[in-house]
């Protein structure tokens, strides 16, 4: 049991290792000119290793907001009953940036300099955060094609995006008292009434 334990803590720090030598080189050379070889001797393992990690130099730039989408999924997915879903996306954000390390300081600098990595990291938080607005219809008995679900699904996308890529500059109180009001026009425009 304690072998098991103790395993488990050297595959985290391994992977850690490479993650950190990986976005170390891509801020520092890009990441079009960095290697999977040039990553493991950085990291100090094998490239068999980097590759049993991370199968490709995407999934490896990658995996730290794969992660992070995980998370917000699952905090949007998996909310109390009876939790606001905006509520539930302040709880994640602000436990973000409570929890967020050195390693995700070095993410977001070497995504500040490879735009192209960013922009994959973008489609994917619009396609959670779409997700987003079939959970948000879905509270408010609208149809997630209608336009409100769907623009508030694209501020939602751009709160998270610049609170969580910015952390020193965030202002979580500002940015949800403009989703919660933009939503609220959404809704006082289309009622009827």
């Amino acid at each position: 049991m304690m072998s098991e334990g103790l395993r488990e803590r050297s595959k985290a720090r391994r992977r850690e290792a490479i993650l950190r030598a990986a976005y170390e080189l891509f801020a520092e050379r890009g990441f079009e000119a960095t290697t999977i070889a040039d990553i493991a001797a950085a990291a100090e393992v094998s490239p068999r290793t980097v590759t049993l990690y991370f199968p490709s130099k995407l999934e490896l730039a990658t995996s730290q907001f794969d992660e992070f989408a995980d998370r917000l999924h699952l905090a949007l997915r998996d909310r109390p009953e009876g939790l606001p879903l905006l509520d539930a996306l302040e709880h994640w954000l602000r436990g973000e940036i409570a929890e967020m390390t050195d390693l995700d300081h070095l993410y977001e600098r070497m995504l500040d300099l490879n735009p192209q990595v960013r922009a994959v990291t973008g489609v994917r938080l619009t396609e959670v955060i779409q997700e987003g607005a079939r959970l948000l219809a879905e509270e408010r008995g609208e149809s997630p094609d209608d336009f409100g679900p769907r623009i508030a699904a694209a501020a939602a996308a751009a709160v998270v995006s610049e609170v969580c890529h910015h952390p020193e500059d965030a202002d979580i109180d500002g940015a949800m008292a403009f989703l919660r009001a933009g939503i609220d026009a959404l809704v006082t425009r289309s009622d009827p009434s």
